[in-house]
């Protein structure tokens, strides 16, 4: 067994969190502790309260954290302070296009399950969803969010510019296609090739790369037949590739597979930084009730396990998450009736990851008010 050491920037952000972060982090020390593993953990800000703290939603001092740690864990960032005022000239969500931007996290790859135990949270039918197992890539640093924009005719007129080269399109591909070799060999491009002349090129792209991975089955969908297949039958995808503001609405719209934005993780990743989130928003109305689902970080954690190449060690965390909702160790969120806040579920997996056999003395601590909290 490997013994390694990590820097692991932690940016708990705006809202839950802080709250969400925490019982991640709680799961890494586990991890560290059960693998002999050192990881260190150093803490700044981004998002509104860095904005709050010094002018900036992504401060120097940030920056150059993230630069020099081997993966960055973020919770959240938003405030509606900042949400409800599109006046405002600096804001949240800046921060974490100009981190995206800087640290050159070009590939967003995001995972969505369909848990056993929560098909009935989901709004589609049990049948229909049951057995998905999806991996989407999305391309994060380029196309409209990060094109020229601005505004004409004294205002009244808008315009937001897609732009893509034939490199960025390549560089990402190529992750695609090697998830897909090493799960059911499918990818499926999702574009606007009947309209839009950078879906055209990556249409292209895609086509002149497939020969290097000759056991990937490649097939492509227009965005909007796409999102009508992501709910009629999402069983039928495998690994998803596309651009960025169709994955960002085809991976959010693929979330209610799951029942929950609370348990999806995803990882930005570049040639030399990567970045893990969940991929739900700072949800303030829950800030400091304890409700706040950590599920989703604590995944996101066991997939920058992955990254470290660390992968016995990313399975025990989604076992212990597995045996969390076998044995519905929840939030409200999942379980109305459930009295289980947010550190004492993050602490019944941290458990689970040291002893998963030990956990049901854990679970009925929990339950009499006196949770061990690792």
């Amino acid at each position: 067994m490997d013994i390694l050491s990590k820097q692991i920037v932690v940016l708990p952000g705006d809202g839950i969190g802080p709250e969400v972060c925490a019982e991640a982090v709680r799961v890494l020390r586990a991890v560290a502790d059960r693998f002999g593993h050192e990881f260190q953990f150093d803490y700044q800000l981004m998002g509104a309260c860095a904005i709050d703290a010094t002018g900036s939603p992504l401060p120097e001092l940030t920056l150059d954290a993230c630069h020099q740690a081997d993966a960055v864990l973020l919770g959240a960032i938003g405030d509606p302070k900042y949400d409800n005022d599109p006046t405002a000239l600096v804001r949240p969500e800046q921060g974490l296009l100009r981190l995206r931007k800087e640290l050159g996290l070009y590939a967003n790859i995001r995972p969505v399950t369909a848990y056993d135990q929560l098909l009935e949270h989901s709004p589609l039918k049990a049948e229909r969803i049951q057995g998905t197992d999806i991996l989407i890539f999305r391309e994060l640093t380029g196309g409209v969010y990060f094109g020229e924009k601005g505004r004409f005719d004294e205002g009244n007129a808008a315009y937001d510019n897609c732009t893509y080269s034939r490199a960025e399109i390549e560089r990402i591909a190529h992750r695609a296609f090697r998830a897909a070799e090493t799960r059911r060999h499918k990818l499926t491009l999702v574009d606007k090739a009947n309209v839009l002349e950078t879906s055209r090129l990556w249409r292209e792209t895609v086509q002149q790369l497939a020969p290097q991975y000759p056991s990937v089955a490649l097939d492509y969908l227009f965005v909007d037949n796409a999102a009508m297949q992501i709910i009629l039958n999402p069983k039928q995808f495998d690994v998803i590739l596309t651009e960025n503001m169709f994955g960002d609405i085809i991976s959010d719209e693929a979330s209610v597979i799951a029942g929950s934005l609370g348990l999806l993780p995803s990882a930005s990743v570049g040639d030399a930084a990567a970045l893990f989130e969940p991929i739900h928003g700072s949800y303030p109305q829950a800030k400091g009730k304890g409700i706040a689902n950590p599920i989703a970080t604590i995944l996101s954690a066991a997939m920058l396990l992955d990254h470290f190449g660390l992968t016995e060690e990313a399975d025990t965390v989604r076992d212990a998450v597995q045996h969390a909702l076998d044995q519905q160790v929840v939030t409200p969120e999942l379980n109305p009736a459930t009295r289980y806040t947010t550190e004492q579920v993050g602490s019944f997996i941290a458990y689970a990851v040291l002893d998963i056999a030990d956990c049901e003395m854990h679970r009925n601590n929990i339950k009499l008010g006196m949770s061990t909290i690792i």
